[in-house]
């Protein structure tokens, strides 16, 4: 299942081709899906998110898609998947994982969602598995619902139109179109970056306290 997952991602334009060829515009409400389980459920990290957005951009390049109509509604379902997964883990996440998580952590994880929640919020959704925790672990924070909703948005707004419109206007250089593979890839290694230049910075700071 890995393995197909593996080839999926890294091959999105040749399945995203087959299927707008044989679906048409039911293309929109997958797409719509895919996105929103990416972001709103903590059990589908592992489906793409930034390079389908890309990919998506380059079909719309070339005329099979609306590039507008597809901003709009993996915005919507961006914001709508945060949304979704917030609630989860406000209503569920403390239950479930209390019996898991010291009471402790969970009191720091409230604590830090109320100082730094913000920002966390909008530069999540550009970290693959990261994007799907954050609103998760914002919910078990009990981060204030409206100043989460704000940043949301921002956040899924700011993500899916960089990615799209990156696809629209850069897509079909020939360059990148006769290496879309390496592309993907490439969107892949540096969305997680962030990740790693955060968690060596935390151990750092570890290693300096010993």
């Amino acid at each position: 299942m890995i393995k197909d997952m593996i080839g999926f991602i890294l091959h999105l334009d040749v399945y995203l081709a087959a299927l707008i060829q044989s679906y048409g515009n039911l293309v929109y409400p997958l797409l719509f899906l895919i996105i929103f389980l990416e972001t709103g459920f903590v059990l589908t990290p592992f489906l793409p998110g930034d390079s389908l957005l890309f990919i998506s951009g380059t079909f719309a390049a070339i005329g099979a898609l609306n590039v507008y109509l597809l901003f709009s509604l993996l915005s919507i379902a961006a914001i709508l998947g945060d949304t979704a997964n917030y609630w989860i883990g406000r209503h569920l996440g403390e239950k479930v994982f209390s019996k898991f998580i010291k009471r402790e952590h969970i009191e720091r994880t409230k604590l830090f969602f109320h100082n730094h929640g913000k920002k966390t919020i909008v530069l999540a959704r550009f970290i693959p598995i990261i994007r799907t925790f954050a609103p998760f672990v914002a919910g078990i924070g009990k981060m204030n619902y409206f100043t989460f909703l704000i940043y949301n948005v921002v956040g899924g707004i700011f993500w899916v139109a960089i990615f799209v419109f990156s696809g629209f206007y850069f897509g079909n250089i020939p360059l990148i179109k006769n290496n879309l593979m390496m592309i993907i890839i490439l969107i892949v290694i540096i969305s997680f970056i962030p990740a790693i230049l955060e968690y060596i910075k935390h151990r750092r700071k570890i290693i300096l306290k010993k």
